[in-house]
Order: structure tokens, then C-alpha cells, then sequence
């Protein structure tokens, strides 16, 4: 017959069998997830697909880098997490510069897969440097592209590539047609605005296999991200994303082609000081605005709702570019209206819309410059590359 104190001992050790064998199965787990890689190289903290997603931002927060620790133009250039930066291991300690000044940052290595030891190197590396929240994406970029609606990011030199060899590849501008496509876009390349991509949709190529390499405004620009998602819900297999957009093709080869535009501004009686381009504010006037009197205009954020909960001004008004056609009747004629985003491709694309919609209005402008929004309130204020 058994005793109270002999079925005591009996659970207990069931219970330690139980929790012996999943302990045991977490840890084969963690084990197989660098079973290729040296365990004098292994880094500790191992983190799966799901985590680097959550941390994929347009534009990137200030605290959190994704670093691709492979060689930069035989791997990266080719295609990469998008909005991760390339600081191949073999030059980590030229390239310390470009990791965060705050030691407390995040920072997502991630290289070639299982197989591979460079970004476990890397975060070994940056622990030395003082860096204290470090993860490895150990499964890395083949990993990141196992998930079907996933993209890769490509860079200008890729693109530039492909174009000299004459490659079957479909240049996408993502931006805004008017103020911004217009006035100067990558060779080739066609005009489909994210805000107009179902209606423009028919443009793209039959063949849903085809390559298909979308561009804005760089890399605080979301324009191209959200129309490779649209593009990849249609079917599109081989969908890239050129995340530095047109200012790196700029900055590497000039500024391409443009479309004719209208020279002369229309009539206006405008209180405001305009900016250089067509129903653009004045820079400094704007700033000088919004620090001393920012109730005198009507200040309407056009970028989209999770962007704006990030940070913005005070006064401003959240009104998505895509939902602002329905509601420009609603506008004042009694105070200046300023549309602003990021890099001054919606907000521009608004002004022209409400020309459009309402041509009465003269009192409307844009703010035409990367806008940055700071955690401590403050922002910046920077002129764009058209």
C-alpha cells in the first residue's frame, strides 16, 4: 500500500521528469538554432523572425538598428532586411562610427543563416564596445525571406545594375506624380502613387513573376514599402523595395529625368512667405510659425495615423493623404492651411489635391523638407533632394 509520503515523492518526481525533459527541449532547441556555428562564437541572446518584424519601422526609430553583418556588395547590395544598415564584420572596426552613440540601443544582427557566424561576431564585437542590448537573428536573411508576404531591400548600385544590363525589371516611383515624379525621377522608371495604386494598378506587368523594384522618398518614406505590400497582395513574386530611394540615386548618379513642368505659379494671395517650389512655405518662415504663433494656421499632418502617434505639432491635425480628397470641403478660407509629412511628398501631393478639388483656395501650402520628429518634443527641419 502506498503512503501519503511515498505518492509525495512519486509526483515530485514526475514533476521533475516533466520539467527535466522540456527544459532539455529548449534547450536542444536554442542548441539547433546555431548547431552550425562554434560555441566559442555563438552569441547568447537568439531571437526569431517575428521579433526582427516588430522592429522593421519607416523611418527607423533612433534607439534600434537591424545591421547586416555579410559583405556589402556581393550580399547586401543584392537584397537585405529592409531598413537595415550594412556594417560587414570584416569591417566592424573601421565602421563603429555608424552604431548608435546610445549604448543602450537595440541592435538586431543578422547575417547568412545557420550557417553563418558573422553576425554572431559582430554582436560579440559590439558587447566589447559597451553596447548592452544585443540580439542575433541567427536564422538571418534566408530566414526573413521564408515569410511569404516578405520583400527584400535592394541598393542604387543593384538597381543601377540591373538597368546597364538591360535586365526585364519594372521601375516603380511610388511618390507623388506632380511635385515630385515629375520633377525628376530614376531612368526608366513609371509613375504609380501609392495613393493612387489601386486605380493605376493595371500599369504593372501581366507577368506576375516579374521584377518589380519600387522607390520614394529614402528612408523616411513609407511610400514604397506600402505599395510592395499592395503589389505582393495582387500576386507579384519578385518584389523589391529600393528603401534609400531617390535621393541615393542622387546622390550616386545624378539627378535622371524629368517631365516637363509649369514654370509660372499661379495668382495667389498668399499672407505666407512661399518656399522656392510651387505651393511650398518658406522653410524658415514655417519654423518661425510654428515656434511663436501656431494657432494662425491650420497645420494638417497627412501621414498615416501610426506615424503621427509617434510625434508631431501640437496643433496639427492628423488627415491621412488617402482620405484627404473627402474631406478638403471641410477646409477653412479664413486661415492658411499647411500640409506636412516626412520628406514633403504627401504633403505636396496634398496641395495638389486640393488645387484639384478646390482651385479657389490660394491661401494653401506645403512644407517641401525631411521633417524629423525628436523624443523630446523638439523637431527638425531639413531641405530634401527633390
Amino acid at each position: 500500500m502506498r503512503t501519503k509520503n511515498s505518492s509525495a515523492l512519486y509526483l515530485m518526481l514526475c514533476l521533475a521528469l516533466i520539467f527535466g525533459i522540456g527544459y532539455a527541449t529548449n534547450t536542444l532547441a536554442s542548441d539547433a538554432a546555431n548547431a552550425e556555428v562554434p560555441a566559442d562564437v555563438r552569441f547568447h541572446d537568439i531571437v526569431e523572425v517575428d521579433f526582427v518584424m516588430e522592429h522593421i519601422k519607416v523611418p527607423m526609430p533612433e534607439d534600434v538598428m537591424i545591421i547586416d553583418s555579410r559583405p556589402k556588395r556581393k550580399k547586401y547590395d543584392n537584397g537585405h532586411i529592409p531598413m537595415a544598415v550594412s556594417i560587414p564584420d570584416s569591417q566592424f572596426d573601421k565602421m563603429t562610427d555608424q552604431l548608435p552613440a546610445d549604448k543602450n540601443a537595440l541592435l538586431i544582427f543578422y547575417c547568412g543563416g545557420l550557417k553563418c557566424p558573422l553576425s554572431h561576431k559582430s554582436a560579440w564585437k559590439a558587447e566589447k564596445l559597451g553596447y548592452t542590448n544585443i540580439k542575433v537573428f541567427a536564422k538571418g536573411y534566408p530566414g526573413y525571406m521564408k515569410v511569404a508576404e516578405n520583400y527584400p531591400a535592394v541598393t542604387v548600385e543593384w538597381v543601377k545594375k540591373q538597368s546597364d544590363s538591360k535586365a526585364d525589371m519594372v521601375i516603380v516611383d511610388s511618390r507623388p506624380k506632380r511635385n515630385k515624379y515629375d520633377k525628376g525621377h530614376i531612368p526608366t522608371a513609371i509613375s504609380i502613387p501609392d495613393s493612387q495604386f489601386d486605380k493605376l494598378k493595371d500599369q504593372l506587368p501581366a507577368d506576375k513573376g516579374a521584377l518589380l523594384v519600387f522607390y520614394c522618398g529614402g528612408l523616411k518614406c513609407p511610400l514604397s514599402h506600402k505599395s510592395a505590400k499592395k503589389a505582393i497582395a495582387l500576386g507579384y513574386t519578385n518584389v523589391n523595395v529600393l528603401a534609400e530611394g531617390y535621393p541615393a540615386w542622387v546622390a550616386a548618379y545624378g539627378r535622371g529625368e524629368s517631365a516637363a513642368v509649369a514654370s509660372a505659379k499661379p495668382a495667389s494671395t498668399a499672407t505666407l512667405k512661399a518656399g522656392k517650389e510651387e505651393g511650398s512655405i518658406d522653410t524658415s518662415t514655417f519654423v518661425k510659425i510654428v515656434k511663436e504663433d501656431p494657432r494662425s494656421i491650420m497645420l494638417i499632418d497627412v501621414r498615416d495615423a501610426n506615424e503621427f502617434k509617434t510625434g508631431s505639432f501640437e496643433t496639427a491635425v492628423n488627415i491621412p493623404v488617402d482620405k484627404l480628397e473627402d474631406q478638403i470641403k471641410t477646409l477653412p478660407k479664413d486661415k492658411p492651411v499647411v500640409f506636412v509629412c516626412n520628406t514633403g511628398a504627401r504633403s505636396g501631393e496634398s496641395f495638389y489635391m486640393v488645387q484639384d478639388v478646390r482651385p479657389e483656395m490660394k491661401n494653401v501650402y506645403y512644407l517641401e523638407a525631411e521633417l524629423t520628429f525628436k523624443k523630446d518634443g523638439s523637431f527638425e527641419v531639413k531641405e530634401p533632394i527633390s
